[in-house]
């Protein structure tokens, strides 16, 4: 039996849930519940849940969820000039706050104060979720839903077991890195869809590289061929989209191999910070001549381009351990060479699987990671001087190379 401190709590955490969404239905005329209501909405589906534990009756349940419904259906339909629109996601918010004074009283408090928040938060931006649900395109649907199938369907079903060479090759966990990869990506392609594709260009350019360094890289330097007074924004916009690539791979470390952060996070924040002062300083000098047109992107998670990163995966994983076992972790880094020519995620995760295993050390998946990098760096100003020109290029060179430079230099100082 709970004793009186633990019902105490439950009843506040109710009040407390259903004062926070009562006080989003208050500011809306139309809403024939507010603030007082909500609190007591949760505290009775509390309180029912309490009875209908003591005398083992679910029915007590039931009919308080009845109640509440009703009444709020009743105030809605005595008032026919009431919108239907903010009856539904009145009635809806009733509901799912009387359940939430019910789960609290079986001891899920955690769980309650996450989705009333959530739910709080889902009220609120209305205006917003409408204005990006339009702004959405057939195609930008279709690749949400094949998102959501990919994740939440194919996932749970895909064998976990280790087959081929080394038995490298696990289903679901080339699966998961897809879509594991296909979510930051998304995650980009939404803040920038939310934003309208207008904005300030730095942050949309930096929204961009979380998408594709390599597309923005192409754009810009497009964009600003030629065109003097754009390429000191040019150039900012594709060292931070490059520079977001750093942020992007410590976020894959945290979600795929924490133990390795306290290795990785000194070298990343060195590239960091050796690049971000020459970008702000090319910031600060460029001309405020014509506005550079953002680019449109396009969705991240459409299936071939999710299929196609789990293949090139499966092969860089297959190769990184077959030349792991004969060269030592050299063959690791001749791996990344080639592969950073095209892609730094694949042979990050890769890396970092490696070290999961324990077939490389911490330093060695790191330095993996820093050799893909700077071959990469290598393609994006091989980019910028074949499509913007070399003016662009002397701008972008000096970035990249204060990048590199910071990566190798606290790299090179890592204990072995």
């Amino acid at each position: 039996m709970p004793d009186n401190y633990a019902i105490s709590l439950s009843f506040l955490t109710s009040l407390a849930v259903g004062l926070m969404i009562g006080l989003e239905r208050e500011r809306h005329k139309d809403a024939k519940a507010g603030v007082r209501t909500f609190a007591l909405i949760a505290m009775l589906g509390t309180i029912c849940a309490m009875l209908g534990e003591k005398t083992g009756s679910e029915w007590i349940l039931v009919a308080g969820f009845l109640v509440s419904a009703y009444g709020i259906l009743a105030a809605y339909q005595a008032d026919p000039r009431a919108s239907p629109d903010a009856g539904t996601t009145t009635v809806m918010a009733a509901a799912l706050t009387y359940s939430l004074g019910a789960a609290q009283w079986h001891g899920y408090s955690g769980i309650v104060v996450s989705v009333a928040i959530v739910a709080t938060a889902l009220l609120h931006y209305k205006s917003q979720l409408e204005g990006f649900s339009v702004k959405l395109t057939g195609t930008d649907m279709a690749s949400l839903l094949q998102f959501a199938v990919l994740s939440l369907v194919i996932l749970p079903v895909v064998p976990n077991k280790g087959f081929g060479p080394y038995g490298a090759l696990n289903p679901y966990h080339l699966w998961m890195m897809v879509v594991l990869i296909s979510a930051v990506s998304l995650a980009g392609y939404v803040a920038w869809r939310l934003l309208g594709g207008k904005g300030p260009v730095l942050l949309l350019g930096a929204l961009g590289g979380l998408v594709s360094s390599t597309a923005t890289t192409l754009v810009y330097s497009r964009g600003a061929r030629g065109k003097p007074e754009l390429e000191g924004t040019a150039a900012t916009v594709i060292l931070l989209a490059n520079l977001v690539v750093l942020l992007r791979l410590s976020v894959l470390a945290v979600a795929v191999e924490p133990r390795i952060l306290p290795t990785m996070l000194p070298v990343m924040a060195a590239g960091v910070v050796a690049a971000l002062p020459v970008a702000w300083t090319m910031w600060r000098r460029h001309s405020a001549g014509q506005a550079m047109e953002n680019p449109e992107l396009t969705n991240p998670t459409d299936l071939p381009v999710a299929l196609g990163f789990g293949v090139a995966y499966a092969v860089i994983l297959v190769a990184a351990a077959w030349l792991n076992d004969i060269a030592g972790v050299a063959g690791v880094y001749a791996v990344a060479l080639v592969s950073g020519l095209t892609d730094v995620d694949a042979i990050s995760l890769s890396s970092l699987r490696l070290f999961s295993e324990a077939h490389v050390t911490a330093q060695g998946a790191v330095m993996a990671i820093v050799v893909a990098l700077c071959s990469n760096i290598v393609v994006k100003a091989t980019i910028v001087f074949v499509a913007g020109g070399t003016a662009l290029g002397k701008r972008c060179i000096a970035g990249f190379g204060a990048m590199a430079a910071g990566l190798l230099a606290v790299a090179a100082l890592m204990p072995s």
